[in-house]
């Protein structure tokens, strides 16, 4: 049967090679990609090649403003009969800053932005439109484990604070140093994780929320924002990691999130797929209270 995946991050890196593989696996999926302007033009056209069904919707993932009016969109392509049932939603797009003083248009630190609010605005505008048996996939990290097994002490640890702290700059020490931006970004993806875990409580049943970690994966996007060494080295000298256990390459890491997108990897709803299989996040993941707490802030910054 027809139906409409959204995914975010579809443009570069693991999502890019994802998005072909649930093409190429599933004739059935429309896939509607959301990205910034000419990328999303550029990726829709070169996906939907051989006949593929893809279109795309235009956003800024650094602006809600955007992001509502993204989702808005979706909703009435939907409503009119454009698109077939939304049957997912995969939030893959994801940033990282040398700071933690980048703010975005409506006032919340940018990497907070991005990889926490923008989701979450997503799937809040979204769920009643998704036709069970329905999934939402977040990419997350290993960097939110904060210890040398997961991401070799090139990312420091998450250092959580209260949802009001973290979304705005300067919410950690020395706010102007690559640092700071880092624990930004792994704490975000600790926020994912907990947000997930609210949506497995709070969502219809029918509708599955899973977290995904495609592990340490050189050579992406990710590093776009770093200086030229860090740069250099994400591009050229770290690749070769992958032929390590320590590193997983961009072409398995989309594989992996296709079939967790696609369901060919079984997970419950609320869980933390690692790579191909489901597996524990970290200790500090599973708090209820932080949760709850998360999804109340996230309510009230995305509100209208």
């Amino acid at each position: 049967m027809k139906h409409t995946i959204v995914m975010t991050g579809a443009s570069r890196g693991i999502g890019r090679i994802a998005a072909e593989y649930i093409l190429r696996q599933s004739p059935n999926v429309h896939l509607l990609v959301v990205a910034r302007g000419s990328s999303g033009t550029r990726s829709a056209a070169e996906l939907g090649a051989g006949g593929h069904a893809v279109s795309q919707v235009s956003a800024d993932l650094g602006s809600l403003k955007s992001v509502r009016t993204a989702a808005t969109e979706i909703r009435d392509r939907l409503d009119q009969g454009e698109l077939p049932p939304l049957r997912g939603f995969v939030g893959n797009a994801g940033i990282q800053y040398t700071n933690a003083l980048t703010e975005g248009p409506d006032g919340f630190e940018s990497t907070f932005t991005v990889n926490v609010l923008a989701n979450h605005l997503f799937v809040r505008l979204l769920q009643d439109r998704l036709a069970a048996p329905a999934r939402i996939v977040i990419t997350s990290s290993d960097t939110h484990f904060g210890d040398f097994k997961h991401n070799m002490g090139m990312v420091p640890g998450p250092a959580w604070k209260s949802p009001d702290v973290l979304a705005r700059t300067c919410a950690f020490p020395k706010p102007a140093t690559a640092v700071a931006g880092r624990t930004a970004y792994s704490t975000s993806k600790l926020a994912a994780i907990y947000l997930v875990h609210e949506y497995a409580r709070r969502l219809p049943t029918g509708i599955d929320a899973v977290a995904y970690n495609p592990g340490f994966v050189p050579g992406t996007g990710l590093a776009r924002n770093a200086g030229p060494v860090s740069r250099f080295a994400m591009r050229r000298i770290l690749p070769v990691m992958t032929l390590t256990p320590f590193a997983t390459s961009r072409n398995a890491a989309g594989r992996y999130l296709a079939d967790v997108v696609l369901g060919t990897t079984q997970a419950p709803t609320g869980s933390y797929v690692d790579r191909s299989s489901v597996g524990r996040s970290s200790l500090e993941s599973y708090d209820p209270r932080r949760e709850g707490e998360l999804w109340d802030a996230a309510e009230r910054f995305t509100a209208a």
